[in-house]
């Protein structure tokens, strides 16, 4: 396989990305699905979008290569890069400019005349020219049209098709917004296709915590927000974390959950097969395919907004269990912010003040495990943890004395 800069099997080069240079560092010897030419020219490939932002060391393993981003430094997510290398057949390309410049007349046309115009204006005039149908020119209007370059009208027993020109607009006074928007949103890769087409660069933002790694979901992402738009079902195929495999779910999309603490990215359905509520992680998603319409999708909704009560993080728990927590903390004077501070991020929990040095954390969540780490950041203040599930609380007083024995602290409140 040649070496090309262009992709034309993303999922590929997300999944190289993922494994050499993101989470699994990988080395060149541990590579064994194909070739190693395979793993060179695909090597090769990310680097030409990364290079600068490559980092490599040597251990007893071999040589491990990374990305390695100061995000003080950047303005823009390098990742977006691959997304604007795909590659194109030839007839694509000449199909788009040919099916562009007639429409550009603004008029609309029948499939047929769009077809006879392509071999009569052009083709005609090639020698060794590709062979063209109806139903290739037909296809590739459905793609557009799903994209909405295109629009379709129905008349009498005939679908007439025409350009959907967008109103010309500045794009300058938009730079600021669309500089934002690139970096801080799901989805920026979009705001960044658009930043291309402006004559100046925005880099005045700068991140203290950029997810960058995100947007190697973006097309994911935007097919299940198309889903949960239109309300249809997802056939999703997946990589298993326990054992690599692959496997399929078929899920009714409900929200997007993401980490404020990781950028990690989660989607919440509900699992027709499982008849329950059910998270994926956006970055273990390989495929989603659109399925037909949810007819009961508000139904769902109901069951989500029934099920976000007792949610604390992306834990659904062990089935038809509650786990319910009671956290006491010892307020000193002048501490009022740590009341303010429960209140702020109890979630589905409650706070009661018990008294002007007291307050009392109470909640009742799937997976009270997910709270640990929350928990660990009032330690000097707890005077008291209790939990139905027996295992979270003797892990979280088990890591205390852990801590306590390997710094020769003294016995005393936690």
């Amino acid at each position: 396989m040649a070496y090309s800069e262009l992709i034309k099997n993303f999922e590929r080069i997300r999944d190289y990305m993922r494994q050499f240079y993101v989470y699994g560092f990988k080395s060149r010897d541990q590579y064994d699905s194909k070739s190693a030419r395979s793993y060179d020219n695909e090597r090769r490939r990310i680097e030409s979008y990364l290079e600068e932002y490559m980092s490599f060391r040597n251990d007893s393993g071999g040589k491990r290569v990374f990305i390695s981003v100061d995000s003080r430094k950047i303005a823009h997510n390098p990742i977006y890069k691959a997304f604007k290398a795909k590659s194109f057949t030839n007839k694509d390309i000449t199909l788009n400019f040919y099916i562009m410049d007639i429409l550009a007349e603004k008029n609309a046309l029948t499939v047929r005349e769009i077809a006879e115009r392509i071999n009569d204006q052009y083709l005609s005039h090639f020698e060794n020219a590709f062979s063209l149908d109806e139903s290739t020119v037909y296809k590739k209007l459905k793609e557009y049209e799903g994209i909405g370059i295109i629009s379709s009208e129905k008349r009498g027993r005939e679908v007439f098709y025409s350009r959907n020109d967008c109103t010309e607009f500045d794009l300058k006074s938009w730079k600021e917004a669309l500089a934002f928007y690139s970096e801080e949103n799901p989805l920026g890769v979009i705001g960044s296709f658009i930043m291309d087409k402006t004559d100046d660069d925005c880099d005045i933002f700068r991140f203290k915590h950029h997810y960058i790694l995100h947007a190697l979901d973006s097309d994911i992402l935007c097919l299940i927000l198309k889903a949960i738009d239109e309300k249809r079902a997802l056939e999703l195929t997946a990589k298993s974390p326990r054992n690599g495999r692959d496997y399929v779910r078929t899920v009714c999309p409900l929200k997007i959950y993401i980490s404020t603490q990781s950028g990690r990215q989660y989607l919440l359905g509900y699992h027709y097969k499982g008849k329950q509520m059910t998270f994926l992680r956006m970055d273990a998603i390989k495929k989603a395919v659109l399925c037909g319409e949810e007819k009961n999708y508000d139904k769902y909704l109901e069951y989500y907004e029934k099920f976000s009560k007792n949610l604390w993080g992306v834990s659904e728990g062990e089935e038809n269990r509650l786990d319910h927590i009671e956290m006491t903390l010892h307020i000193e004077d002048g501490e009022s912010f740590i009341v303010q501070r429960l209140k702020r991020e109890k979630r589905c929990g409650s706070v009661k003040v018990l008294d002007e040095h007291t307050c009392l954390f109470t909640a009742d969540v799937y997976d009270a495990a997910e709270m640990l780490p929350w928990i660990r950041t009032f330690i000097g203040r707890i005077e008291n943890l209790r939990c139905s599930n027996k295992l979270v609380a003797d892990t979280f007083y088990e890591d205390l004395k852990r801590m306590n024995d390997m710094y020769g602290g003294d016995e005393g409140a936690v």
